[in-house]
């Protein structure tokens, strides 16, 4: 086997079993295919085998572009040369799926773009660093329940699909990868400002110890300070709670 060059810190899918997995767990709902970061090519084909006319890809690396025209004539014309976290897709797009072996570095930052974009994203399927993966799809009142989960859970439907073992990827990283699937839920929009929102889960959860009469004290008033609900660490609250609190900071 031709082991690919190792390029951008990324740890490339070896293991056509695991590709064509990640492929299959992606819902046609007839719109367009983005992947992010195809690299050699593991991926793609089996994407390209479901969804020929549709799969775009966008690829940082001037000589994976160069690759992957070569290798694969149905993307001509569909080999985007960028990157996914700076390059505005509004104008070319205006709806896409998104899904990719996503590079440890940049996972959470992709999250928080998908998150920008999200009436343009009804779903995504992609593999993360397995720390990455169990955040995301946490629940309240666990461990690793925090900023990233509830932002997501937020506007998408998380789900964990299954885990990645090191020995699937070349080089093999020192840690485990997990594959989840997020689909848009019906929270078109928030019940109350967004940013004051992003704001309170992100404070909350940066003081996780606290209260939140503690931690949110800043954006509190005299006449809500009090209220039981502030007695919650942010762990134990869903987002419809957090919700809740906005609105409440907002009325008082």
């Amino acid at each position: 086997m031709v082991r690919p060059k190792k390029k951008l810190g990324q740890h490339f899918l070896i293991q056509d079993s695991i590709a064509e997995r990640i492929a299959n767990a992606v819902d046609d709902n007839g719109l367009l295919m983005l992947e992010i970061g195809p690299g050699e090519g593991k991926l793609t084909q089996f994407l390209l085998k479901r969804f020929t006319e549709r799969l775009f890809v966008i690829e940082i690396d001037e000589e994976s572009v160069e690759h992957l025209q070569q290798r694969f004539s149905e993307l001509d014309g569909k080999v985007l040369f960028g990157d996914f976290l700076k390059t505005d897709l509004a104008d070319r797009f205006d709806s896409y799926n998104l899904v990719g072996n996503f590079p440890y570095n940049i996972s959470s930052q992709i999250l928080f773009r998908m998150l920008q974009y999200r009436q343009s994203i009804p779903q995504l399927v992609g593999m993360f660093q397995r720390e990455v993966a169990d955040r995301v799809v946490a629940p309240p009142g666990s461990k690793t329940y925090g900023i990233l989960s509830v932002l997501v859970q937020a506007f998408y439907d998380v789900r964990y699909l299954f885990t990645v073992l090191p020995g699937s990827f070349f080089p093999p990283p020192k840690v485990k990868s997990g594959v989840i699937k997020l689909v848009r839920n019906n929270r078109n929009q928030l019940n109350c400002d967004e940013e004051l929102f992003f704001k309170v889960v992100k404070q909350a959860f940066n003081q996780r110890r606290k209260t939140l009469r503690n931690s949110l004290r800043s954006l509190l008033s005299d006449e809500i300070i009090q209220d039981e609900t502030f007695n919650a660490r942010p762990e134990q609250l869903s987002p419809d709670d957090f919700e809740a609190i906005c609105q409440m900071i907002e009325k008082k």
